[in-house]
């Protein structure tokens, strides 16, 4: 991560307190991630991401493209936050992929808080006579479950505050912002009246 830059003015009228993580910086970071699953996973495998909807497709995206062979994806839902700035508990919101057996799967969130949206996913994917699972989240904050919840891949280590920006949202809103920022107070009483 780097120094905190000013927060554009726009959104910080909008109650975005802090730049965690700049543009710049998820950009040189993604790319990494996509040249280390390359490395470990050859070029000659049947590789395909599992983003998590909605907040992960950002991600997801910048990721496949840093990927340099072919990969496949498939989008699955996890409901966990709803209108909350807290888990509520991840529950599977879709199907899975069927076609997964003897391929290479990684699944690609945007932050790992709780665990339970990984716990579930890896329990639910490692039926499916996959060849390797692993887990690749662009953020990971520093709390507990979060510590202990397996993940091979994370982006950037985190404060345990309430984040927005490159996918991740509040109610819906603030997923199209190219940094990963800290909403305030004021930003999340703006959010849960609307």
């Amino acid at each position: 991560m780097t120094g905190s830059p000013l927060v554009p003015e726009y959104w910080r009228s909008q109650g975005v307190e802090q730049v965690l993580i700049d543009e710049a910086s998820i950009a040189r970071r993604v790319r990494e991630l996509g040249l280390q699953l390359s490395v470990e996973l050859g070029r000659d495998q049947d590789v395909v991401l599992i983003a998590v909807l909605t907040g992960a497709i950002v991600f997801a995206a910048d990721l496949m493209r840093a990927i340099p062979t072919r990969v496949a994806i498939s989008m699955v839902s996890v409901s966990s936050y709803g209108a909350s700035t807290t888990s509520q508990g991840a529950v599977l919101a879709s199907t899975l992929p069927h076609n997964l057996a003897g391929k290479h799967v990684i699944i690609v969130d945007e932050v790992l808080d709780s665990g339970g949206t990984l716990r579930l996913l890896r329990a639910e994917l490692g039926r499916l006579g996959v060849a390797s699972l692993r887990a690749c989240v662009l953020l990971r904050k520093q709390r507990e479950p979060a510590l202990s919840t397996p993940c091979e891949m994370v982006g950037f280590d985190i404060p345990d505050v309430f984040v927005v920006g490159y996918g991740l949202d509040f109610n819906d809103e603030f997923r199209n912002m190219p940094f990963v920022g800290v909403l305030g107070p004021e930003g999340i009483e703006a959010g849960s009246i609307r």
